[in-house]
């Protein structure tokens, strides 16, 4: 009878036979399991997701077909009303308790044949589904695989999460309003406050359901003595999802900060940031905490304004083929990120993606076999396989910059570019035989190129480290369900956006209308780009500049090679019925 050890081994040479892992990871995959003590031994499988960035879905598909475990869901029929309906019927049927069991380890009920019930699993490996199998009230039952994003999405659909801090909210419905007479701050009142366990509920039940929304931010903004409002920003667009009435805004700041490292209840005078971890639905959150004084109608008193920003690994993409980048960009993008030195600059506004897009880069060119370092000034996402460099009090970004020189790196993650000290270093560390990756904010990409010089970065140090320079910016996607096709399209606003008689004539635009499924007819975001990459024409634009680089030689140099601007990269997408020419307009500037 083969052991354990003997079954993990054959599973990993089985996939390195199939190409999904070389022979090498394998080895350190094994160590590193058999390393681990024994009460919290992760299985090879996590390991090599975990710690080797593993595609999820190639290596569990192979083992369930080692396994024979048949795999569903590859068509669309997954998602399809009726199926959804149909493990609708089949959830309502089981107790709350197996059912939440099945959550756990990440299965669903797929289908029922006679006495006979089909479970689809992310994981068919998984041994904790077979005691929970048992206690199905069917006789009979089927183990598939489905990938885990498809679970999750089915779950989202017939699950619905009750989040018991605002259940708890709607059971007390305590009534805390006081006259506030007080000119001075009185700790002992905001004590008492904050002891009624209402305000508490009220902050975890607000981080809680940011995360089921899939909000982005919250803004806590008090509005007067006994007011305030709370925020979530979804797609991009902030919505009111809470005003809260009848508690002072010192005592909702007081709560968030209690729950804040790094971060001191008292000061109310400075900016202050920290983080808060919360485990939710199984999995851990981080969510970063800026909180600064601001002005309220009462002049006396001392606001707050809190901004949460949610961090969700789960949201990190690791495959480029996810980012969405349109053909032009994509060719020229993976073409730059494939050489072994030089920079790749993504410009853009705060929250236009560039972080998402820097660590799908970083997840495709990194392996065991190269040293990958990042100095980020916040933080956002964990890059497993990436030493991440801890920015503080006793290091500076900018001593983080010249210690990584020292650190013998391949390739080197620089959060932005912020100064020409940090420029220069940048600049450094590609010439040096470095790839390296960074940010910087200006309107598109030939302005970055001459935001560069004017910091101060000599023209032929540009052109011979940057590889290219690339705008993006997010816009609202048309929920499929619901968007509709534009019977008499506004000729003025399609033409302001670019498109000619003709193709307004020949094309069909469409509009957003709302459904329960959606956030006003939009639902979700995707990105537009301009990839200006850095040919022998465009370097040689750059390096004769004189007292000033020729931002419109250097676009039009970048149009007649194939770069699509912002406005035509939102163009296409407004074609492919993927938004609306206003999501376009007030994304993008006038070419």
């Amino acid at each position: 009878m083969l052991s354990t050890s003997s079954i993990k081994r054959k599973v990993g040479e089985m996939l390195a036979e199939k190409g999904v892992i070389s022979y090498e990871v394998l080895e350190e995959a094994i160590k590193i399991v058999e390393r681990e003590p024994e009460s919290v031994r992760r299985r090879l499988t996590t390991v090599l997701i975990q710690d080797f960035n593993v595609n999820r879905h190639l290596l569990m598909r192979e083992i369930a077909q080692f396994y024979a475990f048949k795999e569903v869901g590859q068509q669309d029929e997954y998602k399809s009303p009726e199926k959804i309906e149909a493990i609708r019927e089949i959830k309502n049927s089981l107790s709350e308790s197996v059912f939440e069991d099945l959550l756990k380890i990440k299965a669903i009920p797929y289908g029922i044949k006679g006495n006979s019930i089909t479970i689809a699993t992310a994981d068919p490996t998984e041994t904790a589904i077979y005691e929970v199998a048992s206690r199905l009230p069917y006789k009979n039952y089927d183990i598939v695989y489905l990938p885990a994003e498809k679970v999750s999405f089915i779950i989202s659909q017939v699950h619905e999460q009750k989040n018991e801090f605002l259940d708890l909210l709607e059971e007390m419905a305590v009534d805390v309003t006081e006259e506030v007479t007080e000119e001075e701050i009185d700790e002992a009142l905001i004590d008492a406050e904050i002891n009624q366990s209402m305000l508490n509920s009220l902050v975890e039940g607000m981080l809680v359901e940011s995360v089921r929304k899939d909000v982005s931010d919250i803004h806590v903004i008090p509005v007067d003595k006994n007011h305030s409002d709370i925020y979530f920003r979804l797609d991009g667009k902030l919505q009111l999802w809470m005003s809260q009435h009848g508690i002072r805004p010192e005592a909702l700041a007081a709560v968030v900060k209690d729950k804040t490292r790094n971060v001191d209840r008292f000061e109310r005078d400075s900016s202050q940031d920290g983080f808060i971890q919360r485990k939710i639905d199984g999995h851990q959150i981080r969510y970063r905490v800026s909180i600064i004084p601001m002005v309220g109608a009462d002049f006396d008193r001392k606001f707050e304004s809190i901004v949460i920003r949610i961090l969700d690994d789960r949201k990190v993409i690791t495959d480029l083929e996810k980012l969405g980048l349109q053909p032009n960009a994509r060719n020229a993008f993976e073409k730059a990120i494939r050489k072994p030195s030089g920079i790749v600059i993504i410009t853009g506004p705060t929250g236009s993606g560039k972080s998402t897009t820097l660590v799908a880069a970083l997840h495709s060119v990194m392996d065991p076999s190269v040293n990958v370092l990042t100095v980020e000034e916040p933080v956002e996402y964990l890059i497993k396989g990436a030493r991440q460099l801890k920015i503080g009090d006793k290091m500076t970004f900018d001593q983080a910059l010249r210690g990584i020189l020292r650190h013998d790196p391949d390739i080197v993650l620089v959060g932005e570019i912020r100064d020409l000290k940090t420029a220069e270093t940048a600049i450094k560390l590609a010439n040096t035989g470095h790839l390296t990756f960074s940010t910087l904010h200006t309107n598109d990409a030939p302005s970055a190129v001459s935001r560069l010089y004017k910091m101060g970065v000599e023209p032929f140090l540009l052109a011979s480290s940057v590889n290219m320079v690339m705008a993006q910016r997010l816009i609202r996607r048309l929920c499929e369900s619901c968007k509709k096709p534009i019977e008499n399209v506004d000729r003025q606003l399609a033409l302001a956006v670019g498109f000619t008689e003709e193709q307004i004539k020949s094309n069909t635009f469409y509009k957003n209308v709302g459904c329960e499924k959606c956030n006003k007819g939009f639902k979700g975001r995707m990105a537009i780009h301009e990839a200006l990459y850095f040919d022998k024409e465009i370097k040689e634009i750059i390096f004769k500049a004189g007292k000033e680089i020729d931002e419109d030689k250097v676009r039009e140099t970048g149009i007649k090679n194939g770069m699509l601007t912002l406005r035509e990269s939102g163009r296409q997408r407004i074609l492919a019925g993927n938004t609306t020419i206003e999501e376009i307009i007030a994304a993008t500037v006038e070419e």
